[in-house]
């Protein structure tokens, strides 16, 4: 190991550090024998698949207009982008489902919005997970968490949770789910009729 900025560090450090810091300029040294071009590469590829999945969109590839306000769900990213109607944009982590099967892709809307919503599982969840309760009210185990908004395919929301370790993972049975502070941010945001595409 070499000794950079005062501090032993490993090259795996090194690289983890600069980035989550995304943007250290000085690189000057070598480090276990690296030269500063081969550093700047590796911190490029590490940057590039840790950022990728929240760059910013814009809204006319998808929709035709922002009218009632608009939301994409990137699943590959795993991301939630909303537009408001006044153009402004928001970028949320997200939970995505499981697996190919249980995913659904398409364009769908906001048919209903309830704060503090209960839960059923759906008849497949069950047939899948037969010791799962028939049913959960509002509350901290209530896999919807604080809010949800209901889409007009049956059985798919666009959910919080209360467990954070979902999210940014490929975690639901189907949903779409925040950390509980963004779905309720969204949930102020959106209304009735908001158009939502799953991609």
């Amino acid at each position: 190991m070499k000794k950079l900025a005062g501090q032993s560090l490993s090259r795996r450090t090194f690289l983890a550090g600069t980035a989550a810091t995304i943007g250290t300029p000085m690189l000057a040294q070598q480090v276990d024998g690296q030269d500063t071009v081969e550093i700047e590469r590796d911190i490029s590829e590490v940057v590039r698949r840790n950022i990728s999945s929240f760059r910013s969109l814009d809204w006319q590839p998808y929709f035709d207009n922002l009218r009632n306000g608009a939301v994409l769900v990137d699943i590959s990213s795993r991301a939630l982008h909303y537009w408001e109607e006044s153009g402004v944009y928001h970028l949320y982590p997200s939970s995505v489902p499981l697996t190919e099967d249980l995913t659904k892709r398409g364009r769908t809307s906001v048919i209903r919005k309830v704060e503090g919503p209960s839960w059923r599982p759906t008849p497949a969840m069950r047939k899948r997970n037969p010791e799962w309760p028939e049913f959960v009210g509002p509350g901290p185990d209530n896999p919807l968490g604080t809010h949800a908004l209901y889409l007009s395919w049956t059985y798919y929301r666009i959910h919080g949770t209360h467990d954070t370790r979902k999210i940014g993972r490929q975690s639901s049975n189907g949903c779409i789910g925040l950390y509980n502070e963004h779905i309720a941010q969204l949930f102020a945001m959106t209304k009735v009729g908001t158009q939502v595409l799953l991609i």
